[in-house]
């Protein structure tokens, strides 16, 4: 089995991502990507992404990219994430990869984009750190 269909079934094993849609469509060393289609239920009262869908999304993106270095048994220490945009579109895609790692933790970033008619503006950026369980 292929790293890519590996990591969609982690992901589909977690009930509240299959509840949100989300889906991997890249996963490797050097970038994981996850995209969520937004629904309506995904927004808050002023119409735009909810900051906790952003900030699901981020989390476990940069978990994936700690994962392409660490094992499959990792989960988040901690992270970070800054909005600089709302989330005004129909999609979410972020991209997250490792920029450190040791044998039992990486530091990783993630850059969370909203594509609104088919163009991608940056609306959150984090930073975290994920864990080995098995180090």
């Amino acid at each position: 089995m292929e790293p890519l269909e590996i990591a969609q079934q982690v992901l589909d094993a977690q009930p509240f991502s299959k509840h949100l849609g989300t889906q991997v469509t890249r996963f490797d060393t050097e970038l994981s990507e996850l995209v969520l289609d937004v629904r309506p239920e995904h927004k808050q009262q002023n119409g735009f992404v909810h900051g906790g869908v952003l900030s699901y999304l981020a989390d476990n993106t940069l978990t994936f990219a700690g994962g392409t270095v660490l094992g499959t048994n990792v989960l988040t220490s901690e992270f970070k994430i800054n909005y600089v945009r709302p989330g005004i579109g129909q999609r979410l895609i972020a991209r997250a990869t490792p920029i450190y790692n040791g044998k039992r933790q990486a530091v990783c970033e993630c850059r969370v984009y909203v594509v609104n008619d088919g163009e991608e503006k940056l609306c959150a950026v984090a930073q975290g750190t994920i864990v080995n369980l098995d180090a």
